[in-house]
């Protein structure tokens, strides 16, 4: 039976890649001169430090800025709140949404269902699967989810007819 996997991950070369411009791009930039700004990757988050709250969020866009030219989605990354750590410096921590939790897949389940195709959607762990007899019924299924504004960022993987 055909079917087709959705999943949301994030490249994680590309995300060291993302880091390490900004990085480079913190060092070299007059307006944080002195600053000693730093973004630094973790086990699913990025951690980004600076001496005041301005200059985390003038990191925290360039970050931003290098992953969108790496295409990695924004959606998948999310920020916390400005903590003031020791020495006066601020950090912000940010999350990397890897898979799709309970919630958003019990939510594209019904978007599967209100669809109205002759389609079946599954749960299995951090994926949806979606199955079905005819290939163009899945199709218009990815179609409407790539349509869809979700909270994640989408990918389709699997695709087996």
């Amino acid at each position: 039976m055909p079917s087709f996997d959705v999943v949301s991950t994030v490249d994680a070369q590309e995300l060291r890649n993302a880091v390490d411009q900004a990085n480079r791009e913190l060092t070299t930039r007059y307006d944080f001169k002195g600053t000693d700004a730093t973004i630094e990757l973790g086990d699913g988050t990025v951690t980004v430090e600076a001496d005041s709250e301005g200059r985390v969020e003038a990191a925290n866009d360039v970050l931003l800025s290098k992953a969108i030219r790496r295409d990695i989605s924004p959606k998948s990354l999310s920020a916390g709140q400005p903590q003031t750590v020791g020495g006066g410096r601020v950090r912000v921590v940010w999350s990397v949404a890897e898979g799709i939790d309970k919630d958003a897949a019990r939510d594209l389940v019904k978007v599967v269902k209100d669809l109205g195709l002759k389609v079946q959607a599954q749960v299995q762990g951090d994926q949806l699967r979606v199955q079905g007899k005819k290939r163009d019924d899945l199709q218009a299924a990815i179609a409407a989810f790539k349509e869809l504004d979700f909270r994640l960022p989408l990918q389709f993987v699997n695709f087996r007819d």
